[in-house]
């Protein structure tokens, strides 16, 4: 592992330590942009020196916590050492593959993944909905994790019960890859094993518990990885699906399409400009996604 990357994972992961104040996904790309505009030629040679980031403006309580980060040597070797045991490696903004779509979000800036790497390249296809989920709502989620199978697209889901995980088992089923956000601790998936058809990818650390904010970060992750995204059921004004759907008409992370069954929460996305999906129609993912190819 080159330089670059340790530094990186130095700076922005916990590596275990319950006390760490690893930098956030916004203070890191914060501070690249302070870098970047600074003029090539009155760069400090090195950035994150206290010499260094007193040039980029930084005050004293980022530079002595940045020092304490860089120090966690040795912590970072176990860290990756106990995740190599397990599958677990880390994929970075260092890296070529990491996804361009979280790249251009100014995402978290590394991941630990287990799984088949190569699966970062796409293309995808996006599935959420609700972990209570009705048969309909079941069936059509199966419905779009058969079509990308057949398609040669990689489902993204979220990885819940519900709509998540009928999406998920279909594809596998159809002979079709998976990748899955997690918002909870990827040492501890053991519903989501390793294969050439599966890659789960985690932000922040392998062990990083489950939290209502991480949850919801994992929404966007999910809506902006692919061209679309298909809602098989959500309710209204509230629940994870919800907020990522809106999040997503919002920022336009993806072309959102939702099952039109009836429901409050369907007909609100459909009138915020969520595309109507009705399973008879639906022959392909390919074309507008509804079965027009």
């Amino acid at each position: 592992m080159n330089a670059a990357r340790r530094r990186l994972l130095l700076l922005c992961c916990s590596l275990g330590e319950p006390g760490a104040r690893p930098l956030s996904a916004a203070e890191y790309h914060r501070l690249r942009r302070q870098l970047l505009a600074v003029p090539p030629a009155w760069r400090p040679a090195d950035p994150l020196s206290p010499a260094g980031l007193a040039a980029l403006g930084c005050g004293g309580e980022l530079a002595l916590r940045i020092a304490g980060l860089l120090r966690r040597e040795a912590v970072l070797d176990r860290y990756l050492a106990a995740g190599e045991r397990l599958g677990i490696y880390p994929v970075t903004l260092q890296d070529r593959d990491y996804p361009p779509a979280l790249r251009r979000l100014e995402g978290p800036p590394c991941f630990f993944a287990r799984g088949e790497r190569r699966l970062l390249a796409g293309p995808f296809v996006a599935v959420a909905g609700a972990r209570n989920a009705g048969a309909a709502a079941l069936r059509f989620a199966a419905q779009v994790g058969e079509l990308a199978a057949r398609e040669g697209l990689v489902l993204v889901t979220g990885g819940a019960r519900g709509a998540d995980k009928a999406a998920l088992l279909a594809c596998l089923r159809a002979g079709g890859r998976c990748l899955t956000f997690v918002p909870d601790a990827l040492r501890d998936r053991g519903d989501l094993e390793p294969g050439a058809d599966s890659l789960a990818l985690s932000a922040e650390g392998y062990d990083a518990p489950f939290t209502a904010a991480r949850a919801l970060q994992r929404n966007v992750f999910i809506h902006a990885m692919g061209e679309k995204t298909f809602i098989a059921q959500t309710g209204f004004g509230r629940g994870g699906t919800w907020r990522g759907s809106m999040e997503n008409l919002r920022r336009g992370l993806s072309r959102l399409y939702v099952l039109d069954d009836g429901s409050a929460g369907a007909a609100a996305l459909l009138q915020r400009g969520a595309l109507p999906v009705r399973p008879a129609e639906l022959d392909t993912l390919a074309g507008d996604g509804r079965g027009t190819k």
